[in-house]
């Protein structure tokens, strides 16, 4: 079948290094990938296109790129799936919030700093067993699809958070820690949950659901993530924006079965905070221009003794 790419391209020793899409048409076979495509671009029409592979297999996830605005593992990935019925244009990007070092080819040292920075090793205490560190295999089976993260930088790359927030650890970095918060032979929960705790830590996650749909394991960041936050409030940690506005939301709608949107950033931030009610005036004010604006009498929806029937259901089984 014939595919036209739209590939972008990159060259910061080009004297023409400014980012442009450049087109390549060629005749494919309906079970190739799309890295099947670009090596084919590379090998035979155009051999100063870069980008990375490997295993080919979705084992090392080199291949981590954006096909059609979206991440995904190029190697795993059917020219079939993601044409269009109209035949237009693949486009391919290199992947998201990384810097670009060629082409298809990014930087992957903000990501490893990251991942390094949760202490992605187990930390256990006491006395170092002659063999090896045991562990029944009930506790571990709640972390298989955990461990089974290849580390493509898929869900960093399409991070909305990331996009604006250089500073947040991202879903992979945090998928990583829960690994180890949720290991039992572990013993620094403590320290690691102080930290998870911090700003740019598992309350800067928006739940856009972007590092779900993407991820080519299963590994389920968010879920992770919102784990992650009961675990550092179980831990104490209570007296930040992120714990009050979790626990605001989930008393608003337990009461009214509804969320309450006038009273959650008063909840969350404090009335005190004077700082934090004038940097969202703002907000506000677009939203009463968007006809978005709350009511301001909150009242219960009809049936709101189910919803907490919900919650009181739940609470029990803790």
């Amino acid at each position: 079948m014939e595919v036209k790419f739209n590939v972008r391209r990159f060259d910061p020793e080009s004297t023409n290094n400014v980012p442009h899409f450049q087109e390549y048409q060629l005749e494919m076979d309906s079970s190739a990938t799309v890295l099947d495509a670009l090596i084919d671009i590379r090998e035979n029409m155009d051999g100063t296109l870069s980008l990375r592979c490997s295993c080919r297999s979705a084992i090392c996830g080199s291949c981590a790129m954006k096909i059609n605005g979206e991440a995904g593992l190029a190697c795993n990935t059917k020219i079939i799936d993601v044409q269009k019925k109209d035949g237009s244009e693949i486009t391919i990007e290199p992947a998201g919030n990384l810097p670009v070092v060629k082409d298809l080819v990014v930087d992957f040292q903000p990501f490893w700093s990251k991942v390094k920075s949760v202490d992605p090793w187990l930390r256990p205490d006491g006395e170092e067993p002659e063999t090896e560190y045991l562990a029944p295999d009930d506790d571990m089976l709640h972390l298989a699809n955990v461990v089974s993260c290849i580390l493509c930088g898929a869900c960093v790359s399409d991070c909305t958070v990331l996009e604006v927030d250089d500073d947040f650890l991202g879903p992979a970095a945090l998928a990583k820690s829960y690994r180890f918060v949720r290991d039992p032979r572990d013993d620094a929960d403590e320290t690691r949950l102080q930290q998870l705790n911090e700003p740019g830590g598992v309350w800067d996650c928006t739940r856009c659901m972007k590092c779900v749909e993407v991820c080519p394991k299963g590994v389920d960041p968010m879920g992770r993530i919102m784990n992650l936050r009961d675990r550092v409030m179980e831990a104490g940690y209570n007296n930040t924006n992120g714990a009050r506005h979790a626990n605001a939301f989930t008393d608003s709608v337990k009461h009214s079965g509804w969320l309450d949107e006038l009273r959650l950033p008063i909840k969350s931030f404090g009335i005190f905070n004077i700082k934090a009610m004038i940097s969202l005036i703002p907000t506000g004010v677009r939203a009463q221009l968007k006809g978005k604006r709350p009511p301001i009498f909150h009242k219960s929806i009809p049936g709101a003794e189910n919803v907490r029937k919900i919650f009181e259901k739940v609470e029990t089984r803790k």
